[in-house]
C-alpha cells in the first residue's frame, strides 16, 4: 500500500478509536451534570439518557481534522478551513445550549443561517457565487436553504436509537468514495483533503454508534444532530461544485440531492402529513418514516438496518452514476428515486401513528 492509503486507514482508525474511547467518559460526565434527555410522550425512550454524545463525535472529528491539515501537503488553516471549522464550532455550541436550556426556534434558525453563511462565504468567492445559477441572488439563498433545511431534516431524523449516527457514518464513507472517484491531476490535493475529513467524520460517527445503537446508552442531542447536518450539507455543496467542474455539466448539481435523498424524503413526509392534519410542522412527534417502519415491524434494530440499507443503495447508485458521467442518467435516476419515495411515503402514511394529545387537531365545532 502507498503512503496515501496508510494515511486514509490511519485517520479512520484513529477517529473511530478516539470517539469509542471518549464516549464512556462523556456518559459519566453527562450523568454527573444531569445533562440528560428525559422521557416525553413524543419520544421513544422510557428513561433518562445522557445527551452529550454530539460533543464526543465533534471532538473526535475536530482533532482528526486538525491532524488531516498537518499531514496533507499544501493544506493549512487558510480562510476556507478556518471558516469551515468556525461554522462547526458555532453549530455545536448552539446545539449544546439548546440541549441544556432550550432555545427559541427563531434564535436557532438565525444561528443556522449564520453558520451557513460563514461556510459559504469563506469557501466561495463572490464571483464564483455569481456564476452558479447565473446570479449570486439565486445561488446564495439556495445554498443557505439547502444547509438550513438539511440541518433540520437530520435533526428530525435523530429520533430513534442508532438511526442518525449509523446513517451519517455511511454517508461519510460515501463522500470519501466520491473523493476517490473524482480525483484528477488538477484537483488531487482538494480531493485528498475531502477524503481525509470524510473519513474523520465517518470514523467519529461509527465510533459513537456502538453506544448509540439500541438500546442507546447516550444520545447525540441537538449538538450532534445539527453538526451532522452541517457536515453533510456543506460537503454536499462541495460535492456539487467539484462534480460539475469535472463533468462540465450543470446537471451534476443534482448529485448531492440524490445522495441525501433519504433525509429529504423524511422531512418532506413529516412536513406534508403534519400540515395536512393541522399540526405544527416543527413540533416533534412519532410520525417520521422511522417511527412508521418501527410500528409496522416492531423492532428498532430492524428499522435502523432498513434505513442503513436504503442509504447504502443510494450512495452506491450516486457513485456509479457519477463514474458513468452521464447527466441524463442522473436526472432519470433522481426522478425514479423521487417516485419511489412518493410511493413508499404513501404506504407509510397508511400506518397508524400515535399523536400526543397536545398536538391533535381540534375540530372547528369544538373551538366555538
Amino acid at each position: 500500500m502507498n503512503n496515501r492509503t496508510w494515511e486514509y486507514l490511519g485517520v479512520f482508525i484513529m477517529s473511530w478509536l478516539l470517539v469509542y474511547g471518549l464516549t464512556p467518559l462523556m456518559i459519566r460526565l453527562a450523568n454527573a451534570l444531569n445533562f440528560v434527555d428525559k422521557p416525553e410522550a413524543r419520544k421513544m425512550h422510557l428513561k433518562s439518557v445522557p445527551l452529550m454524545g454530539g460533543l464526543s463525535v465533534f471532538i473526535g472529528f475536530l482533532l482528526l481534522t486538525l491532524y488531516d491539515v498537518a499531514i496533507t501537503a499544501d493544506r493549512s488553516l487558510d480562510t476556507p478551513m478556518l471558516g469551515y471549522l468556525l461554522g462547526s464550532v458555532l453549530i455545536v455550541t448552539i446545539g449544546l445550549i439548546d440541549d441544556r436550556r432550550g432555545m427559541h426556534p427563531l434564535v436557532k434558525l438565525l444561528g443556522q443561517i449564520s453558520v451557513s453563511l460563514i461556510f459559504i462565504l469563506s469557501n466561495f468567492q463572490l464571483q464564483e457565487l455569481d456564476q452558479i445559477f447565473g446570479s449570486i441572488y439565486i445561488s446564495l439563498p439556495l445554498m443557505v436553504f439547502w444547509m438550513v433545511g438539511l440541518m433540520n431534516a437530520l435533526n428530525f431524523l435523530d429520533n430513534m436509537d442508532g438511526i442518525l449516527s449509523g446513517m451519517a457514518g455511511i454517508l461519510g464513507l460515501g463522500y470519501f468514495v466520491f473523493s476517490l472517484t473524482n480525483t484528477t491531476s488538477s484537483n488531487g490535493a482538494d480531493m485528498a483533503f475531502i477524503g481525509l475529513i470524510s473519513l474523520s467524520f465517518a470514523g467519529s460517527t461509527l465510533g459513537f454508534l456502538p453506544y448509540n445503537f439500541n438500546p442507546a446508552k447516550i444520545f447525540l442531542g441537538d449538538a450532534g444532530s445539527m453538526f451532522i447536518g452541517y457536515f453533510l450539507s456543506s460537503m454536499g455543496i462541495l460535492m456539487a461544485r467539484f462534480a460539475v467542474i469535472t463533468r462540465e455539466n450543470n446537471m451534476f448539481y443534482l448529485l448531492p440531492v440524490l445522495f441525501l435523498s433519504y433525509a429529504i424524503f423524511d422531512i418532506s413526509l413529516v412536513s406534508y402529513t403534519r400540515k395536512r392534519d393541522g399540526r405544527h410542522v416543527m413540533q416533534g412527534g412519532k410520525d417520521h418514516s422511522t417511527h412508521r417502519i418501527y410500528t409496522a415491524l416492531g423492532s428498532i434494530k430492524v428499522t435502523a438496518l432498513i434505513v442503513y440499507t436504503i442509504n447504502i443503495l443510494i450512495v452506491l447508485t450516486t457513485i456509479i452514476i457519477f463514474i458513468t458521467g452521464k447527466p441524463l442518467l442522473l436526472l432519470i435516476t433522481t426522478v425514479m428515486f423521487a417516485a419511489f419515495f412518493l410511493v413508499f411515503g404513501r404506504k407509510l402514511d397508511q400506518i397508524p401513528i400515535v399523536v400526543p394529545g397536545n398536538q391533535q387537531k381540534v375540530p372547528k365545532q369544538a373551538q366555538r
